[in-house]
């Protein structure tokens, strides 16, 4: 695969690449280099983002209120 530098230093990653690794729009990429090479890594912290609220999990106490039991004594 290739990608092509426009004008302003960006480029498309190819659609393959972008639904392997579900990059949307907005999604936070880690650039690093390594000699001639450029890495993208995604982001840990924006993968979790993206899912934090989404899930209800039952009988699970509030992390607010476990602290504040856990400071009470109880």
């Amino acid at each position: 695969m290739e990608a092509t530098v426009a004008e302003r230093g960006q480029i498309t990653l190819p659609k393959a690449v972008r639904d392997a690794l579900g990059l949307t729009k907005g999604t936070l990429l880690k650039v690093e280099l390594d000699g001639s090479r450029i890495i993208l890594r995604k982001s840990v912290d924006d993968a979790i983002s993206r899912v934090r609220g989404k899930f209800e999990l039952d009988d699970v106490e509030p992390a607010t209120k476990l602290h504040a039991a856990s400071r009470s004594g109880e």
